[in-house]
Order: C-alpha cells, then sequence, then structure tokens
C-alpha cells in the first residue's frame, strides 16, 4: 500500500473535521478551561465508564488483528478504580445519559465478526486517550485537584513511549488485509464514533449550563 493510499494516512484525513468537532464541544472546553468541578468531571467519567465496559466486552475471536485484542489498553479496570476514588464506586446506579446509551446500544450491535466496524470505536478512543485525551488528566489536576488515584484512566503505564506505540498501531492499520468495502466502512464508522462522543459531551453541556462559582 503507498503513503498516499494508506489506511492510517486516509482515516486521519476524513475524520480531521468530526475530530475537530468533538473535541471543541462547549462542554469539553469549559471543563478543560477549569470552569467546572471535580463533581462534574466525575458525571463525565461515569458516562465513559459506560462506554468503555460497552467496547471491551467483545470476547477475542480466531482471526483477530492483534491490536484489537492488545489488553495494555484496556481502560474500564482503571476508570472504575478512578470513580471509586472519587467517591463514585456505585457509579452503575447513576445512570447514563440518553447519548451514553445510545452510544453503549451501538456497540453492543455490532457483530463480532464485523472487525472494521469495531475498529473504528477501537481507534477512535485509544488513540484519542494516549493524545489528546492525555491533556485532560494533567488539567482535571491542574484545575480541580484531581489526585493520581483518581486519574489512572489517563496513565498507559505498560505502554512507556505513547509516540511510539501509536506508529506501531497505525502500521498496523496499513498491514491489514482488508478490501476496498471493508476500508470504507471502518471511516464511515470511525466517523459514527465521533458524532457519537459528541453526542455525550452536548448532552452533558445542556445539563450543566452554568460554570461552578469560585474566586
Amino acid at each position: 500500500m503507498t503513503t498516499s493510499s494508506a489506511l492510517s494516512v486516509r482515516i486521519r484525513e476524513a475524520t480531521a473535521a468530526e475530530h475537530r468537532a468533538a473535541e471543541t464541544r462547549g462542554f469539553i472546553t469549559r471543563l478543560m478551561d477549569g470552569e467546572f468541578d471535580l463533581a462534574t468531571y466525575t458525571r463525565y467519567l461515569v458516562q465513559y465508564a459506560h462506554v468503555y465496559r460497552a467496547l471491551e466486552s467483545r470476547p477475542a475471536r480466531p482471526g483477530d488483528p492483534a491490536l484489537i485484542n492488545d489488553s495494555r489498553l484496556d481502560r474500564y479496570p482503571s476508570i472504575a478504580s478512578d470513580l471509586k476514588h472519587l467517591g463514585a464506586a456505585d457509579w452503575d446506579s447513576h445512570g447514563a445519559t440518553d447519548a451514553t446509551r445510545a452510544y453503549c446500544a451501538h456497540l453492543e450491535a455490532i457483530p463480532e465478526d464485523d472487525i472494521p466496524r469495531y475498529l473504528a470505536h477501537h481507534y477512535t478512543r485509544y488513540l484519542g486517550d494516549l493524545s489528546g485525551g492525555q491533556a485532560i488528566g494533567t488539567l482535571m489536576s491542574r484545575h480541580y485537584g484531581a489526585t493520581a488515584d483518581q486519574l489512572s484512566f489517563y496513565r498507559f503505564e505498560q505502554i512507556p513511549a505513547a509516540p511510539r506505540f501509536k506508529n506501531e498501531y497505525r502500521a498496523a492499520l496499513d498491514a491489514l488485509d482488508f478490501t476496498p468495502e471493508q476500508e470504507q466502512s471502518f471511516v464511515d464508522e470511525s466517523l459514527v464514533a465521533f458524532r457519537l462522543n459528541g453526542a455525550i459531551f452536548d448532552e452533558l453541556g445542556e445539563t450543566q449550563p452554568s460554570p461552578a462559582s469560585g474566586p
């Protein structure tokens, strides 16, 4: 596959606009600017406990590409631990927003043998966590006093060199023996993933209209 047609390049270009739209949603920018509080961050993290539980519930299957069964990426146990330290060990009883439930239902409806569509969510979530997601942990500590025990979600302790890992992940994408139809399915579903994430931000923003008061 030539560089110009590499799947890793194609997906980055195809999702650039959706990526920008998701990361500049009002809620997430205000959260990262320090306008809320640790309770708001906790509510945000509860949504992703639901999402990652659904994402990581898919069982490994014979013939799976190695990159989708890399346990170093698993985030659900870390999120559950963070929520315990945030005082929300019973997070499942707090409930998910409508957008979160829609995202989880969408993930659970993807057939286990539909590698391109599942991989689209895998790529969108984990490479995002290893990239811009790293800034969230830093800012939650700076703005809201979140402790290390409350931010393990952002620590990939078995991946000491994130840039190298991301390059290896993209190389693995490019090496997949996808048909043109499978590649298009992967691209299309990646756009869906960004929109589903954006919908969670939008709904959280609608229920958190005013910044927290403080000095």
